[in-house]
C-alpha cells in the first residue's frame, strides 16, 4: 500500500511561468521585481512597516539579532520547545538563551513565567507561535514594555494566523516567518524579516544589503554606495522570489485546504479525547490558526513511541517534534533554564504529528484517521 507522507509541498502550477519570467528579466540576483512583489504582499497582508525577503527564517532571526544589537553577555528569553534556529541566531552573537517553560494548553511560551527569567542582562523576548497558534501577546508585550526589552516574534509557523485579529509577525518590534517546504506558503527554502517598528526599517535595509547603503544608491539618494554597518548576504535569488510569488497568489486557497484537513482530524478525534486516549490541539478563542500542523498528545512517552512505530508500519508517516533545547548538548553549553521546565519535558515526549498538506486527498485523511483509531483501540 502506498505510504501517506508527512508532507507534500504544494505547487500552484504557476511557479515555472514565474521562474521563466524571472530568467527573461535577466536579473537573477536578489532584490529584483519578484522580491519587491513578495515584500509588498507581506506588507499588505501582515500590516508591517517593512518586509525583507531572506534565505530562511533562520536568516530573518539573524537579521533581528543584528538589529537588536545583541552581543556578548546579553540574555534572550525563549521557549526550549522550539527549533534550534530560535537560539542559534542569538548564540552566534554571543548571547545566552534563557529557556522558559511552555503552557500545557497551547504549548506556547508561558507568559506567566517570563518575568522570573528577567535579569539586568535581558535584551529580548522571543515568543514562538507553535503550530500557528498565537502566544498570549498582550501580556508579553506589556511585560516587555515595562522591562525595556524588545519582542522578536518567531512566527516561522504563523503566516496568516492572527491574535485578536492582528496578524502574527506584526505584534513585536520584529517578526520572522518561514517559507520552508513544510510551511503553508513555500519557496523550498526561504523566509522574511518583518519590521514593525518604523525606526528600524532604514537600518534593516542596510543590514539586509550586507551592511552597505546600496539600496539608497539604487534609488539615487547617494552618489555611491559603501560599507556603513554590520550586515550579511541575506537576499534570496529572484528565482526563489519568483517561485514564492506564485504561492502567495494562492495563499488563501492553500490555507483553506489545510484548514479543511485540520478540521476533519479534529472532529474525528473528539470521542478519543473524551475517552482520554489522546488530547487534541487547543486554540484559544482570541486566536485564528492557520492549520500549519495537527498533533495529538498521547498519555505517555511509551504510548507515543509505540503509536509512531505502529503507524509507520501501516504506511502512515507520523513523526514527533522538538527535542527540548535545554536538554540538548548545545543547549546545556550555551543556554540556561529559568526554573524547572516540567511541561516542556512532558509534552515533548508525548506529542505525535500527523500528515497534513494542502489538497491532501480525502482517502489519505481517512487512512490516517482509521490508523490512529486502530492503533489506540489495541491499547498502547
Amino acid at each position: 500500500m502506498e505510504r501517506v507522507p508527512f508532507n507534500l509541498p504544494y505547487v500552484t502550477g504557476r511557479e515555472c511561468d514565474r521562474i521563466r519570467e524571472a530568467i527573461a528579466n535577466r536579473q537573477l540576483s536578489g532584490n529584483g521585481p519578484f522580491t519587491a512583489m513578495c515584500q509588498a504582499w507581506l506588507q499588505r497582508r501582515v500590516a508591517c512597516a517593512s518586509a525583507f525577503l531572506v534565505q530562511s527564517c533562520t536568516a530573518a532571526l539573524e537579521m533581528a539579532s543584528l538589529l537588536a544589537d545583541v552581543g556578548a553577555g546579553d540574555e534572550i528569553i525563549m521557549p526550549s520547545f522550539t527549533f534550534v534556529s530560535t537560539a542559534n541566531a542569538f548564540v552566534a552573537r554571543g548571547a545566552t538563551p534563557v529557556f522558559v517553560d511552555i503552557r500545557p494548553d497551547t504549548l506556547n511560551l508561558d507568559e506567566q513565567q517570563i518575568e522570573q527569567a528577567f535579569t539586568p542582562r535581558t535584551k529580548a523576548i522571543v515568543p514562538v507561535h507553535y503550530a500557528g497558534v498565537a502566544c498570549e501577546m498582550d501580556a508579553i508585550l506589556a511585560l516587555a514594555d515595562r522591562r525595556g526589552a524588545m519582542v522578536i516574534e518567531d512566527a516561522a509557523q504563523g503566516l496568516l494566523a492572527s491574535y485578536k485579529t492582528r496578524p502574527l509577525g506584526s505584534l513585536g518590534h520584529l517578526g520572522a516567518v518561514s517559507f520552508h517546504e513544510t510551511k503553508n506558503v513555500s519557496s523550498g527554502e526561504g523566509g522574511a524579516l518583518l519590521v514593525n517598528d518604523p525606526r528600524l526599517s532604514a537600518r534593516a535595509e542596510i543590514v539586509w544589503q550586507k551592511g552597505t547603503n546600496r539600496s539608497q544608491f539604487a534609488r539615487g539618494e547617494v552618489d555611491k554606495y559603501t560599507w556603513v554597518d554590520v550586515g550579511s548576504s541575506f537576499l534570496p535569488s529572484e528565482i526563489t522570489a519568483a517561485f514564492l510569488s506564485a504561492q502567495m497568489e494562492q495563499a488563501d486557497e492553500i490555507g483553506q485546504s489545510r484548514l479543511e484537513v485540520w478540521a476533519r482530524y479534529h472532529q474525528a478525534f473528539a470521542d478519543l479525547e473524551a475517552e482520554r486516549r489522546l488530547r487534541r490541539p487547543v486554540v484559544p478563542h482570541e486566536c485564528t490558526h492557520n492549520a500549519h500542523l495537527y498533533y495529538v498528545l498521547l498519555p505517555t512517552r511509551r504510548a507515543r513511541d509505540a503509536a509512531l512505530e505502529r503507524l509507520n508500519a501501516r504506511g502512515i508517516n507520523a513523526i514527533f517534534h522538538y527535542v527540548p533545547l535545554h536538554s540538548s548538548p548545545a543547549g546545556r553549553r550555551y543556554g540556561r533554564t529559568a526554573g524547572a521546565l516540567p511541561v516542556t519535558d512532558d509534552v515533548s515526549g508525548r506529542l505525535l504529528r500527523l500528515p497534513l498538506w494542502a489538497k491532501m486527498p480525502g482517502e489519505a485523511v481517512a487512512r490516517v484517521i482509521a490508523a490512529i483509531r486502530e492503533v489506540l483501540s489495541k491499547g498502547i
